[in-house]
């Protein structure tokens, strides 16, 4: 089995629901907690490690704009979203004592560092975690596309994109029961089929700077450190 890592630089991107655990609604402490001890784990085998998070537990901008709410309006609640949860995922990393910077697409310097991307890389380099929060600060755009943008721009190897399910499914596994799960998927083939793992135009950024995603379930233990390691876990997509 292997031991040494498959990548120097990764970015894992996390939806809000992930901190949710057993409840509705927000965070949860225990949760979190353990997110945060995988990810401590990943990092004391020397891999630098950015991470996006979504902000769904909290606020999901697109839900409100049936509800009659400004698209934009909507957006920018679910950036704000997005930073509380970073910030919760920061304090759980720091009690496992991982130095930890979150980033601020959106400036808000009491609570946050600014996005700068050449400082951004330098704290990958000098062995902290990045949490990258309020998507790419713009509307319109969701925090799978902030995952793509961000992976380019820090020139990470892959991007690991951490599910509730173990991969992707030609169908939905939660209401199809004989769904099946592809090993590997080319970039083309998941925007043909309409599949749901990530919008548009994130994948399409991916396939157009050639960065491999590996989805996978989060809710098994260790199985970051799985995708870190390079094991046969979860779909990937590639070329």
């Amino acid at each position: 089995m292997k031991t040494k890592p498959s990548y120097k630089r990764v970015l894992l991107k996390l939806s809000g629901e992930a901190l949710m655990g057993n409840q509705t609604f927000g965070v949860d402490p225990n949760t979190t907690k353990r997110i945060a001890q995988e990810i401590d784990e990943v990092h004391s085998l020397g891999v630098e490690i950015a991470i996006v998070i979504g902000g769904g537990n909290i606020f999901r901008g697109l839900s409100v704009e049936d509800q009659g709410m400004e698209r934009v309006s909507g957006d920018l609640m679910g950036m704000l979203a997005t930073v509380i949860n970073a910030i919760a995922l920061q304090d759980a990393l720091e009690k496992a004592n991982v130095f930890t910077r979150v980033v601020s697409a959106i400036e808000m310097r009491e609570v946050a560092e600014p996005y700068i991307r050449r400082r951004a890389i330098r704290h990958l380099e000098k062995g902290r975690v990045v949490i990258f929060a309020a998507g790419i600060g713009n509307p319109y755009f969701s925090t799978d596309t902030a995952a793509a943008l961000r992976a380019m721009e820090i020139k990470a190897e892959v991007i690991l994109k951490a599910t509730k399910v173990e991969g992707i499914y030609d169908a939905d596994p939660m209401k199809v029961k004989d769904a099946k799960m592809f090993d590997k998927i080319d970039y083309l083939d998941v925007i043909d089929k309409g599949l749901k793992v990530m919008d548009a135009t994130a994948i399409s950024l991916c396939m157009e700077n050639r960065m491999p995603i590996v989805v996978f379930n989060l809710l098994q233990n260790g199985n970051i450190k799985r995708a870190v390691l390079g094991q046969k876990i979860g779909t990937v997509v590639k070329v």
